[in-house]
């Protein structure tokens, strides 16, 4: 009779926590961040959270049966992927869009590359960079919290306006609370650290990613955001933008992020640098997205170098024919 076995590194460590109790966790820590953004945008922002979660749900169920594989739905793993699409996305993004987005994420990311665990960006963060690649226009129109206008500018557009210096900025109390423009989840610092809070308490999440990431963008852009060295306005660049919403729920995945604690170090220092340096010296104002599908695809080397040798081993003996 065949037997598998799993192998891995040792020493072994057993827990009874299971992946369907961690997107649990997940989930009950983004709904701060949901309800902020129903709050703020109206109604039919609970449509498109409501639309990419079915959507992501539906995705995997079908694809699972056509490419014969077991029935993961139960995991909650798409139910948090669509969660997570929704809250990257603005308010005003077509319900057929959203669609797409879920179907990139699930199909296209997650299991034509073998499933939950063997994706190698996260697939919501994937499915967004996709969508705003392909449909810029759309993914771009912010609208004015308690107003029906509609804006092409987020915090961070206007800090980069090219009249910026006559631009009045939002105050530190709305990019704390959440009376900005901008995706529907990145709005409000406030529940989004709530829910930050909640992971690591509950120890879904280690906090290295989340700091470092969030420290050296702080670093960075204090040094050169500003007309002279070391006048940048950091506090405005941390509240702003998905910065927060990256550091903790995505960067933080356990598939696509080191293993080891000195690996997720590395992890956040390079998303910081890189968001830093996409923020101030390209066109685009925001960097978080595209630094952390970057530093997702330099995991496998992160581990390369930082993983430890197995328990008890020592170096491999040569052998010779």
């Amino acid at each position: 009779m065949e037997r598998s076995f799993i192998v891995s590194s040792s020493p072994h460590i057993r827990d009874n926590i299971s992946t369907r109790r961690i997107m649990l966790d997940v989930i009950i820590a983004l709904i701060p961040a949901s309800l902020a953004g129903v709050y703020f945008f109206g109604p039919r922002t609970l449509l498109v959270i409501l639309v990419s979660i079915l959507a992501c749900v539906l995705s995997e169920y079908l694809s699972g049966k056509l490419m014969k594989r077991s029935n993961t739905i139960s995991d909650l793993s798409a139910v948090v992927t669509g969660l997570i699409l929704a809250l990257n996305l603005p308010p005003t993004v077509p319900l057929w869009m959203v669609v797409v987005g879920a179907v990139v994420a699930i199909v296209v990311i997650k299991q034509l590359f073998g499933g939950m665990g063997q994706n190698f960006i996260n697939p919501a963060l994937g499915a967004r960079v996709f969508l705003f690649i392909s449909y810029a226009n759309r993914m771009t129109n912010w609208v004015i919290p308690g107003t029906d206008a509609v804006s092409s500018a987020t915090p961070l557009g206007l800090l980069k306006a090219e009249d910026a210096a006559q631009v009045v900025l939002p105050s530190y109390k709305d990019l704390f609370f959440g009376n900005i423009g901008g995706c529907i989840g990145e709005v409000s610092a406030a529940a989004l650290l709530i829910g930050g809070i909640y992971l690591v308490a509950r120890k879904v999440i280690s906090p290295e990613i989340p700091l470092t990431y969030i420290g050296t963008l702080g670093l960075f852009t204090w040094i050169f955001g500003g007309p002279t060295l070391f006048s940048g306005d950091f506090v405005y660049h941390i509240l702003s933008g998905g910065l927060l919403l990256g550091a903790i729920y995505m960067a933080t995945d356990y598939t696509t992020s080191p293993m080891t604690t000195k690996g997720r170090i590395i992890m956040g220092i390079g998303c910081g640098l890189l968001t830093g340096i996409i923020r101030l010296y390209t066109n685009y104002p925001e960097g978080a997205s595209f630094a952390i599908l970057i530093m997702n695809v330099m995991v496998p080397l992160i581990d390369r170098y930082t993983v430890p040798k197995s328990f008890g081993g020592g170096k491999a003996v040569e052998r010779y024919s």
